[in-house]
């Protein structure tokens, strides 16, 4: 069946041929919707997205060399009115976070239902935000207790505790005193909600915060 004149125009971008092709052939089917390209990384969907101009980007997050959040900004910096809705297998909040604010109008996980996943292409098309439901209550949670969000150097701090690097060896690395590596913790341990390193580690890990090393 063919697109009419007036359907939605579909990018998908997704390093896995295999995957790419199942979301072609999922979308294929509907008359109001045109996949008009297929990227298979980052740089390709900004490429394809100045050529074609679609109307909607399904984005997969992970892919070589340019990632899909960098691929986001960078199409919608050459044409806002795209809209670009993450289509992946992880939901960390930190991915969620910086597909969000990397200008995002959506994001979906690769599980998500046909039907769901069709009817999204077409809120997403009229502007709308669609989001997986565990997404959404992810975001719901960062909005309401933004105090748990660390800081840059809080960050850093843990990082140098997950590499197994004691206060004295973290103050070195960032040059700040060991004092301040342990007041740095004792604040990430409150917005945590932990009372441990080990802890405060595997919660950073299990929520995003932190990328295994």
């Amino acid at each position: 069946m063919s697109a009419g004149p007036d359907a939605v125009r579909v990018l998908v971008a997704d390093d896995h041929p295999v995957v790419r092709a199942g979301i072609v052939g999922l979308l294929g089917g509907e008359p109001d919707l045109d996949v008009v390209g297929e990227a298979g990384d980052g740089e390709q969907a900004v490429t394809l997205a100045d050529e074609l101009t679609p109307d909607v980007v399904l984005m997969d997050l992970r892919m070589p060399g340019l990632d899909g959040t960098g691929a986001t900004q960078r199409i919608l910096a050459a044409h806002p009115e795209v809209r670009v809705v993450v289509l992946t297998t992880y939901e960390t909040d930190a991915d969620i976070l910086r597909a969000v604010e990397a200008g995002a109008t959506g994001y979906l996980l690769k599980d998500t239902p046909r039907d769901d996943l069709v009817a999204a292409v077409r809120a997403a098309a009229r502007g709308e935000t669609v989001l997986a439901p565990s997404v959404a209550r992810r975001l719901v949670t960062q909005v309401r207790r933004p105090d748990e969000r660390l800081t840059p150097r809080e960050l850093e701090v843990l990082a140098g505790v997950a590499r197994g690097g004691s206060n004295a060896q973290i103050g070195a690395e960032l040059f700040i005193a060991e004092a301040t590596v342990k007041t740095h913790l004792l604040r990430v341990f409150a917005k945590l909600g932990v009372d441990d390193r080990t802890r405060a580690v595997t919660v950073a890990l299990e929520r995003g915060i932190l990328r295994q090393p």
